[in-house]
């Protein structure tokens, strides 16, 4: 009997060494139903910056038939990813912009971020300017039906771009200096490479992609990179350009991890093939950079 209270006495003192003990860690790092619930609250504050009714629109449309797709917007679209701190929420809404006009086929969730974009203080010229940038990279039928997305979000909310200021100088030498900005010696090279083949299109290049486009004032040179680079990746077949414009994104102040937020937040938008190839390609891109310096 002595025998058996000792070993139900060392038994009972173990059971309580090796028992968890409340220390607080748990509000610090919850686990199980506190994490989801702590994933969802901090999804729903981010969505709800974007559009207030966007978490009720969002199960209006799919309770009754993939309620589950609404808790994985929430969490992971949001709380996992569009949270993070490494890259400010208005310039999330322009790499998304950028990454679904370049897709163009996904025109609601288009019009959502436009007008999301326009909630955190985007201008309506801006959300055009990221269009612009866009269709260099997309083509014109996937600018011109991001247009069409726009005039509906501007619509709704009663407001207009304001009108373009007058350009001065000619095409030709507002896309040198352009593309002198961003990367030095790139005019020469890019007119070298295509001397031999197709001058037109380095002509094509340099007076409309930059003269035209990218030399425009509205948007701020970082801004431009980052929609230019999160178009490149959420299209997944342009490798090398997204490397040039990684590289013109740090030399007009754009840091890695602002970069690699980016490509991270296709993810969600593109899908993961597209996130992986990009970070895969900023890798190199910013090996090229430090070899460079």
């Amino acid at each position: 009997m002595l025998r058996r209270r000792t070993f139900l006495t060392m038994l009972t003192l173990l059971s309580l060494w090796t028992a968890p003990q409340a220390t607080g860690a748990e509000e610090l790092h919850p686990t199980g139903g506190a994490m989801e619930e702590k994933r969802m609250e901090t999804g729903r504050e981010q969505l709800e910056r974007l559009n207030p009714r966007a978490e009720a629109d969002l199960r209006a449309a799919l309770d009754d038939i993939a309620p589950d797709m609404v808790e994985m917007v929430v969490a992971f679209g949001y709380a996992d990813i569009y949270a993070r701190p490494g890259l400010a929420a208005e310039d999330r809404q322009v790499a998304t912009i950028a990454a679904l006009t370049a897709l163009g086929n996904a025109e609601p969730q288009l019009r959502f971020h436009m007008d999301g974009a326009l909630n955190l203080g985007l201008s309506p010229q801006e959300v055009v300017e990221i269009l612009y940038v866009s269709t260099v990279f997309a083509g014109f039928p996937a600018g011109l039906n991001a247009l069409g997305c726009a005039r509906e979000v501007f619509r709704q909310r009663g407001v207009r771009p304001a009108p373009p200021a007058p350009r001065t100088g000619d095409r030709r030498t507002r896309g040198l200096a352009a593309l002198e900005a961003t990367s030095t010696g790139a005019g020469k090279q890019v007119l070298d490479a295509l001397a031999d083949m197709a001058p037109d299109m380095a002509g094509f290049i340099l007076d409309f992609s930059y003269g035209d486009v990218i030399s425009r004032p509205v948007l701020s040179a970082r801004r431009k990179e980052i929609a230019m680079c999160a178009a490149a990746m959420a299209r997944g077949t342009m490798r090398p350009q997204l490397k040039v414009h990684a590289r013109a994104g740090l030399n007009v102040g754009l840091t890695r991890q602002e970069l690699v937020e980016v490509a991270m937040q296709m993810a969600a938008y593109a899908g993961f093939p597209a996130s992986l190839n990009a970070l895969s390609a900023l890798r190199e891109a910013f090996q090229e950079a430090q070899t460079a310096q």
